[in-house]
């Protein structure tokens, strides 16, 4: 019997993952899903849930590492267009979480709406966003959301309101494994004065972070009151490669997916830097990225 009969359209299998991840590194999925709009979506979740079949979503592949073997799963794609609207109102935005975090604080700069433009040059959904509260030296996402729409592993759809939420770095308190879009409060401002903001955060992201290298962004987050690219630093671990996953010399923080990397590789690094600074500074690095497997 065909788990997805009917929605022939929206799935494939065996889908190599690795072409949706930034590191271009990965298996294939058992099930790689497009829904068209929230009623499909709810149908493909109705579908899992009665054939047991592990979930997982995918934005952009941005702070993401996938197994070598892929996954016994279905993955999820919200890159309809339903999932990529954007609405403005005001000082209001609503971003569906299949829009282009990217585009969205561009055009914020361009109408003078100030209050994500710290997220210049971190690549990514609007979901993938929210749910991590992105963010950098410069602020979070989690500062502007007002409110978000979630659908829970019964395909229930519900809001959560500011009170509600909780941002703290590289973590919020929403648990439901669906984002559907989230409204932000921004502020109208002089354009100029936030082209400047945008222009400071990339000559920082230039001279300071590996821009044109297959990496995933920062691996580990930093532990409270210190710098886990300077914990990483100070293990002379810059330069460290296993295989073909290589500590950028530009920031320790960052794991570069050299020619013939393989997700192992990666892997396998990470455990080693993770060991060292246990060993010299007794501190325990916490993944930022996700690892699938």
């Amino acid at each position: 019997m065909n788990i997805f009969s009917g929605l022939e359209t929206i799935v494939e299998t065996n889908y190599p993952l690795a072409k949706h991840t930034w590191y271009g590194l990965g298996g294939p999925a058992d099930y790689f899903l497009r829904p068209q709009n929230v009623e499909q979506l709810k149908e493909v979740i109705r579908r899992c849930a009665e054939n047991n079949i592990r979930i997982y979503v995918i934005g952009f592949g941005s702070n993401l590492l996938i197994s070598d073997n892929g996954l016994r799963a279905a993955v999820i794609a919200l890159e309809a267009e339903q999932f990529q609207q954007t609405k403005f109102d005001g000082e209001l935005v609503t971003a569906w979480a299949g829009a282009d975090l990217s585009k969205l604080v561009l055009t914020c700069v361009q109408k003078g709406l100030s209050g994500i433009e710290a997220l210049t040059g971190i690549p990514g959904s609007i979901g993938g966003a929210v749910k991590m509260n992105a963010g950098g030296n410069f602020g979070d996402i989690g500062a502007a959301v007002e409110t978000v729409t979630l659908m829970d592993n019964q395909g229930n759809v519900f809001e959560k309101s500011k009170p509600e939420l909780m941002f703290e770095y590289r973590r919020t308190n929403i648990t439901a494994k669906f984002i559907l879009n989230t409204t932000l409060k921004l502020t109208a401002v002089d354009p100029e004065q936030i082209i400047r903001t945008v222009k400071e955060i990339w000559i920082y992201k230039k001279n300071n972070q590996p821009l044109n290298t297959k990496n995933s962004g920062c691996i580990f987050k930093n532990p409270r009151g210190v710098s886990a690219g300077a914990l990483i630093d100070r293990t002379s671990l810059k330069g460290l490669q296993i295989g073909g996953a290589k500590v950028s010399e530009k920031h320790a923080n960052f794991i570069v997916a050299e020619k013939g990397c393989k997700s192992t590789d990666v892997m396998k690094l990470i455990d080693t830097i993770k060991q060292k600074v246990k060993q010299q500074f007794d501190t325990e690095l916490e993944l930022e990225i996700e690892i699938w497997n």
